[in-house]
Order: structure tokens, then sequence, then C-alpha cells
């Protein structure tokens, strides 16, 4: 007679792969079934809600395939339903082989990623008000003098598919030459939005958010003047005060704070 664990492990294989895996035996078939279809119609229910473009871009024996990939292959990290959709990207970035097929389109990864971005952050739990406040930004911020703050809750990515554009009606067959830089973000009313960039801005914010020494959002941007090796730095100066308030108006950046003086 096989232990509990044996029937335990039986049964977990043949939930997910019941093609391949043998049915427990001291089981009745018909509960087998019921369990199978049940774990199987939840976990593609979720991937596809979590990835609606995603979904509607592969046909429906490539996409339950991969469904079914996932569960077999993939060994989850977390046991919550909301975090499938991260196990589900870090599946897709895990296994590039099985998507070489033909089935699959060829900017599945990179639409997968931004998908997930965008579920990932309308389920953050950070509060942008009181970050606000924590952080001490000021009301009226002084972008040039002050350190300018971006929100946590503002992603600046670069994919080379433009997968903002990519559903039914268009779908590229290859990777741009230029890269789509992107910034996805969720705003004070907490809806998510996302809005087209270009490597400046891309590298603008990258600089506010790694800043430990704490410099004002000139020296940023002079920095960032000095790496495009700019003939004139004040005009990059004065783009980039532009940049900033546009950014803020939208909630990318919370605002400026004081920069500490040494005692």
């Amino acid at each position: 007679m096989a232990t509990l664990q044996q029937t335990t492990d039986q049964f977990t294989a043949y939930i997910r792969n019941p093609e391949q895996a043998s049915a427990p035996e001291n089981i009745e078939q018909r509960r087998l079934n019921i369990y199978r279809d049940l774990f199987y119609n939840n976990i593609e229910g979720f991937v596809s809600g979590a990835f609606p473009v995603l979904r509607s871009v592969i046909n429906d024996q490539a996409w339950h395939a991969l469904v079914r990939d996932f569960m077999i292959e993939h060994r989850c990290h977390s046991p919550y339903f909301l975090e499938i959709s991260q196990e589900f990207q870090r599946y897709l970035a895990a296994n590039p082989v099985i998507l070489t097929a033909e089935a699959y389109p060829v900017f599945i990864q990179a639409l997968a990623h931004y998908e997930w971005v965008e579920l990932a952050l309308d389920v953050a739990e950070d509060d942008l008000p009181q970050l606000a406040i924590e952080q001490g930004i000021s009301e009226q911020p002084d972008w040039l003098a002050q350190r300018p703050v971006a929100s946590p809750l503002a992603w600046s990515l670069a994919y080379q598919y433009p997968v903002h554009l990519i559903g039914p009606d268009y779908q590229p067959q290859q990777p741009s030459e230029q890269a789509s830089y992107l910034v996805v973000y969720r705003n004070l009313q907490d809806a998510v939005q996302f809005m087209e960039a270009n490597a400046v801005t891309a590298r603008l914010l990258e600089l506010i958010n790694n800043n430990p020494q704490q410099r004002n959002g000139r020296d940023l941007l002079l920095q960032l003047a000095l790496e495009m090796q700019h003939p004139n730095p004040e005009q990059i100066v004065s783009s980039g005060l532009e940049i900033y308030k546009q950014l803020y108006t939208v909630d990318i950046l919370l605002g400026t704070v004081v920069i500490a003086t040494a005692p």
C-alpha cells in the first residue's frame, strides 16, 4: 500500500502533467478529473487575466500548451495566486527554447514583462502621499537647487519591441533598430499609466534614482550633458527643467527635497 507521501507526490505529478504521469490507484478517477480540471482552469484563468494582450496574439492550442508546460516545468517561489503572473513571467524569461516555436511571437518575453509590470504597479502597496510626507517633499519644488525624488511606482523600461502598441492588429516580426523607452507608473489617483520616453529621459530618471551623493537637479543635468558631450550644457539644463516639470505633472516625480548641509 502506498504511503501518504507517495500518494501525494503521485497526485501532484498527475495534476501537473496528466498525459505523462500515472494517476494514484487509490483515488477515484472521477475525483481526479475534477481536481485536474480545477487546478488547470484556475491557473490558466489567472495567467490569461494577467496577460490579456499576450493571450490575444497566441492561438488556443499554443496557449494551452504553454500554460501546461508552465505547470509542469516551473517551480514557483510564492504560494499566492496574486503572484502567479510574476511566476509566469519568470518562466518565460528562463525558458527561451520553447518560445522559438513558430506558434509563439518573437516579442513574447518583452510583452509579458510589460504586462506584468502593469499588474505589479497596480497591486503595489506603496502610498505616495504618505511617502512624500516621510521624505519631506517640498510643496513647491525647486528642481535645480533641490534634489528631485522619483516615485517608487514609476518604472523606466526599455524594450526592443514597441510593446505598448502590440495587439491582434500589430505584431512586429523583428526587433526595432531603436529601443522603445517607456515609463510605466501609478499616479496619485491609483491609475496605472504609461508615457513614451527617450534615452535622455530614461537616463535622467536613472540618475535621479541612483543619487548617493544627494546632488541637486542642476548637477544631475550637468552630468547628463557631460555624458552626452553636449557643447552647451546650459541648454541641457534648460531642457531638463522642462522634463522635471512634465514628469512632476503626471506623478512620475514626487517633487524635491532640500539638500542637508554639513554642520
